[in-house]
């Protein structure tokens, strides 16, 4: 799994980057949980949807938020971190001019930056949003949802209520146009630990349901 280095906004971004059989691999962008709070690029939840990308088929990337690992750069509430996703899909673009669609994937903290990143990139066609923390950031800003995709949740998760994620759910289902399927694991915590097989499962069936609607060439 080559490591990669590449230049953000306020140095260098350290990650991790797996290419695609198909020389028109579709792309996949993984996001971390909070840098305050031990997140890292090789937390579990966010190496699974690595995997689960990869076995689809896509040419993914995972990277360190600023101030995480070998990242530079100091933590910046959300604004910057959104830069270094920016940055981090612009690099993934320049390596796969031809890719045939483009994604975006966060767990926590790292989905509500995938989400903010999706509503400026119009090329994004795909998501899979992981546990987002709709408690403790707004997600107002997804109306209109620009792509379809899935949102993923833990039945049992202590940090997200059950009545935030309904309001999410409510608010998705509103869209025009676009497919958001919800998906619940009973008895995951936010981490889903225990759930991972399970978790990993979900999200393949996901990408294979999707990856369908693209003619890949080898």
């Amino acid at each position: 799994m080559p490591e990669v280095i590449f230049g953000g906004p306020e140095g260098r971004l350290e990650g991790r980057y797996r290419h695609g059989a198909a020389q028109n691999a579709p792309l996949a962008l993984v996001l971390h949980p909070h840098p305050r709070h031990g997140g890292t690029m090789n937390n579990k939840v966010v190496y699974h949807l690595f995997q689960c990308f990869n076995r689809a088929g896509f040419s993914v990337l995972r990277f360190n938020f600023r101030s995480v690992g070998r990242s530079q750069g100091t933590y910046d509430g959300g604004v910057g971190e959104i830069a270094d996703a920016t940055a981090a899909f612009d690099w993934l673009q320049s390596h796969n001019p031809n890719a045939a669609g483009c994604w975006i994937s966060g767990f926590s903290f790292g989905a509500w930056i995938a989400m903010q990143v999706l509503m400026r990139r119009p090329e994004i066609d795909g998501f899979v949003c992981v546990a987002p923390p709709v408690g403790l950031y707004d997600f107002a800003f997804l109306e209109p949802c620009p792509s379809s995709g899935i949102v993923i949740h833990g039945g049992s998760d202590e940090l997200v209520p059950d009545a935030d994620m309904h309001k999410l759910r409510e608010r998705l289902k509103r869209q025009k146009a676009i497919t958001v399927d919800y998906k619940v694991i009973p008895h995951a915590s936010h981490f889903f630990e225990e759930h991972g097989d399970e978790f990993a499962a979900t999200v393949d069936a996901y990408l294979n349901k999707r990856i369908r609607t693209y003619t890949l060439h080898n």
